[in-house]
């Protein structure tokens, strides 16, 4: 499911969301579109930007100042990684990049680092421990590669840092900790993780609201990890893990409590706060909690008669990636909601909090009507006129706050990432998108198949 476009509104008002081409690079990938990869990345000391465009049989490392001046490049066979994908990459002491290839069949990772200065490279084998593992996610921190994956027998993850050539094993034991269901019954760590997979957290980053609606969230900062459980109404159940002396403290956040029992809730960690939200179809709680302390800074609380008073876009439904149509009031916004997996996100932007909260998931009482797919959560459509079918859906509304955590009745702007989706959805020619965040902007890379080109464009937060 895409990211929710509320900008979609501000189009048809005719408000410009143009962007900014920074450079190109001519290059041809031979009609290998299917066996062919981007990604770039940023060296967060250097502050240098890497290009890496994989073909099926050669690869281009290209390196661009921070000012995007292309300053350095290396054009090289594929040897060692035929059959392979592109995973990640981390950057040395040196400033050379090492990417990593991965294989399913052969479970391992390929290292190559590349020496830019003399285009030359040193190849190594990393077998991944798949047989008593299994893969929940890697992601780039700090210049360094990092793999979680979730022992198959033992109440634990285990971290592999990957760091100039060097490959670190973290064993995070979590078998001292105790896990309740939705039901308040005893479970394992396992169990708890297996029937809700862990979904990595962006950082930085806008997280849409079919990400933050899982129930067990990672979060990654330097050296450490912010393990966060909600599959129990009644708490949030974290996990503060120090990566370095592998400390693991828990702490228990208890959720809003309203006069009837919650259908659903979940949380999000956002720089040591957590936003708590707790709903049914009559009452819908919010509560947003200090890290360290505990204690709650706001709350809010929402009958299904009240207006959301704190909402600064319409209450909207979008069925699959069709534009969102407005719901009429909170009522059927809450019976809506109520039936969904909930979820909240938070992104600050230069000026604001963006609190996102809703929730997704798939409507078995969707009906078709010649060919085309409607939601009917409400049972609007009599049901024996239609044949119904499933189909995803998604219930929200946005609120823009103060970074002092007061609601405002500012607009909505659009996001770097909003934009991104757009100029994809609108430029059929721009094939193999990949981006990176840098401090104030976010650069989106694609290959043209028209003009045979790698393109760097420049997306920014709010109008143009």
């Amino acid at each position: 499911m895409k990211r929710i476009f509320l900008f979609l509104f501000f189009i048809s008002s005719s408000v410009s969301l143009s962007q900014t081409v920074l450079t190109s690079y001519a290059i041809d990938l031979k009609n290998q579109i299917g066996q062919s990869e981007i990604m770039i990345g940023e060296n967060t000391i250097t502050h240098d930007v890497f290009l890496f465009a994989a073909s099926a049989d050669s690869l281009s490392i290209l390196k661009y100042n921070s000012a995007l001046f292309l300053r350095d490049k290396f054009v090289t066979n594929r040897q060692y990684t035929q059959n392979r994908s592109l995973m990640g990459y981390s950057f040395s002491e040196d400033g050379n990049p090492t990417l990593y290839w991965f294989s399913k069949e052969d479970k391992s990772i390929i290292l190559i680092k590349y020496y830019l200065e003399n285009k030359t490279s040193r190849a190594l084998k990393f077998q991944i421990p798949l047989e008593e593992n299994s893969l929940i996610t890697n992601y780039q921190r700090d210049n360094n590669f990092y793999l979680l994956m979730k022992d198959r027998t033992k109440e634990a993850l285990i971290a592999f840092i990957f760091k100039n050539g060097m490959a670190e094993q973290k064993f995070l034991d979590f078998s001292a900790f105790k896990f309740i269901d939705q039901k308040n019954q005893p479970k394992t760590f396992h169990q708890i993780l297996f029937e809700n997979p862990i979904e990595l957290m962006g950082s930085g980053e806008y997280n849409p609201l079919y990400k933050v609606t899982a129930k067990s969230k990672i979060y990654t900062l330097p050296n450490r990890l912010i393990l966060t459980l909600d599959q129990n109404f009644r708490k949030t159940q974290l996990f503060d893990i120090n990566l370095e002396n592998l400390e693991i403290k828990e702490k228990t956040f208890l959720k809003p409590v309203g006069d009837k029992n919650p259908k659903t809730s979940n949380s999000y960690y956002h720089e040591n706060k957590l936003y708590q939200i707790n709903l049914n179809a009559d009452e819908l709680l919010l509560d947003i909690k200090d890290y360290e302390s505990g204690e709650s800074i706001k709350s809010f609380a929402v009958s299904k008669k009240d207006t959301i008073r704190f909402s600064n876009s319409p209450l909207l439904m979008q069925i699959e990636d069709r534009e969102p149509r407005k719901l009429k009031n909170t009522t059927k916004f809450l019976k809506a909601l109520s039936s969904l997996d909930a979820g909240v996100s938070v992104y600050k932007s230069e000026k604001n909090l963006f609190i996102t909260l809703g929730g997704s998931g798939r409507d078995f009482n969707a009906v078709s009507i010649n060919g085309f797919n409607f939601s009917d959560p409400f049972g609007d459509f009599p049901s024996n006129n239609y044949y119904n079918v499933e189909t995803n859906y998604s219930v929200f509304f946005e609120s823009i706050w103060t970074k002092k955590l007061e609601p405002t009745q500012e607009t909505h702007e659009p996001f770097a990432t909003d934009k991104i989706f757009y100029f994809l959805d609108s430029h059929r020619e721009a094939v193999l998108p990949n981006s990176v965040k840098l401090s104030n902007y976010t650069i989106l890379t694609y290959y043209d198949i028209v003009a045979k080109q790698l393109v760097l464009r420049k997306f920014t937060d709010g109008f143009n």
